[in-house]
């Protein structure tokens, strides 16, 4: 899922801007992939707990490969609404796809859920070289239409992906379906839980952070005149940092705590921000977005291993619906209000757009710090 998504990171900036009549929508169909993903966090949750999750997966994977067709026959045929329109089926699959970290989270035991979320996490690695690499190589696949040919390469990834699924055994009494009417407490009860609200701001501010610059790296690099291998380098940097860490991240939570590897990861953030405001040479571009993979990922796993510690086994249905649909609410905002920002106003003003959202991060982590610090004190 990740090869795939890098691929559309590292092109669809691109191909929007040759197909848009408005090139201040260059990141519409990037953008509407998010907002598909959004849309169908919660039905996925739904239909996962009447079908199962493993026969949810495999029906998702059909419009993985239908976006595929649509997004290169659209490339073919210079139709930028047709694009748009298979993104937004790649969108959906990702929509079911995003469970993979919960299913693993919620098939271990309690103590080891931070280091399931990080193992899965670690088929990002993968994704940090194939999916640029297959941009690279397939993009001149039909010589007629730029980027076709990558497009058309992600129905091996799509059909990959149902088969290795077929292999998937849950165990029913953890993951799959519960038949028991009981759905635990009201939802907004475990929103309101200190802990869920802010995984909920961390992993939404996180991953909205780090689609607002990512999305318009491309087309930054562009008007900065360099070559598309050079933008697929940086994608692919990016992309092995926002994984990479999983290899260790799991076990830094344990050893260190959450809090402290989020704070970090906003950190890492601010060093993104600041590196992009010194210039637009290629290795501002290379250092900012490696900090910046090096952020989601110490973000998105702390607060997904956070969060899973917010639920019962009953409630985590609605309580991960309602946590990827903000989320992709706020990466859809990120993503297309940063082709706008960067066509309007520039790569600064891009960055700097980012810096208060980090305060917000750091404003959380710290407000529960002190609060489970009471919570203790008070025992």
């Amino acid at each position: 899922m990740m090869s795939s998504n890098s691929l559309i990171i590292a092109t669809s900036a691109l191909v929007g801007y040759n197909l848009a009549v408005d090139k201040s929508l260059a990141t519409l169909p990037l953008a509407i992939q998010f907002i598909a993903v959004m849309c169908t966090s919660i039905p996925a949750a739904m239909l996962m707990q009447r079908i199962g999750r493993k026969a949810a997966f495999l029906v998702a994977c059909f419009f993985g490969i239908g976006g595929a067709v649509l997004a290169s026959t659209a490339i073919l045929n210079n139709q930028f609404w047709l694009f748009a329109a298979g993104t937004t089926l790649i969108g959906v699959f990702n929509g079911f796809g995003n469970y993979f970290r919960f299913t693993a989270a919620d098939s271990v035991e309690l103590p080891y859920k931070a280091k399931a979320v990080s193992y899965v996490m670690l088929g990002g690695v993968v994704a940090a070289v194939a999916g640029p690499t297959l941009a690279r190589v397939s993009r001149q696949w039909l010589e007629s239409a730029e980027f076709a040919g990558s497009y058309l390469s992600l129905l091996f990834i799509y059909i990959s992906i149902f088969l290795v699924l077929g292999f998937l055994q849950l165990d029913v009494k953890r993951v799959e379906k519960s038949h028991s009417e009981n759905t635990g407490r009201p939802l907004l009860t475990i929103i309101r839980q200190p802990d869920y609200m802010v995984a909920l701001v961390c992993g939404m501010l996180g991953y909205g952070i780090m689609s607002f610059v990512m999305t318009a790296t491309p087309l930054a690099m562009d008007q900065a005149n360099f070559l598309f291998n050079d933008t697929s380098l940086v994608i692919q940097w990016h992309v092995m940092a926002m994984f990479a860490p999983s290899f260790f991240t799991g076990s830094l939570i344990v050893r260190f705590g959450v809090l402290r590897i989020m704070f970090t990861g906003a950190i890492f953030g601010v060093l993104c921000v600041v590196i992009n405001l010194q210039g637009t040479e290629f290795k501002h571009f290379l250092t900012a977005l490696i900090f910046l993979g090096l952020s989601w990922n110490f973000l998105f796993v702390g607060a997904t291993a956070l969060l899973s510690e917010t639920y019962r086994k009953e409630e985590r249905n609605k309580a991960q619906a309602v946590n990827d649909f903000i989320i992709f609410t706020t990466v859809s905002v990120g993503s297309l209000s940063s082709g706008a920002l960067q066509n309007a106003f520039g790569w600064q003003a891009v960055n700097r757009g980012a810096l208060p959202f980090l305060l917000i991060i750091f404003v959380a982590i710290t407000v529960l710090h002190f609060h489970r610090k009471r919570a203790v004190n008070s025992l």
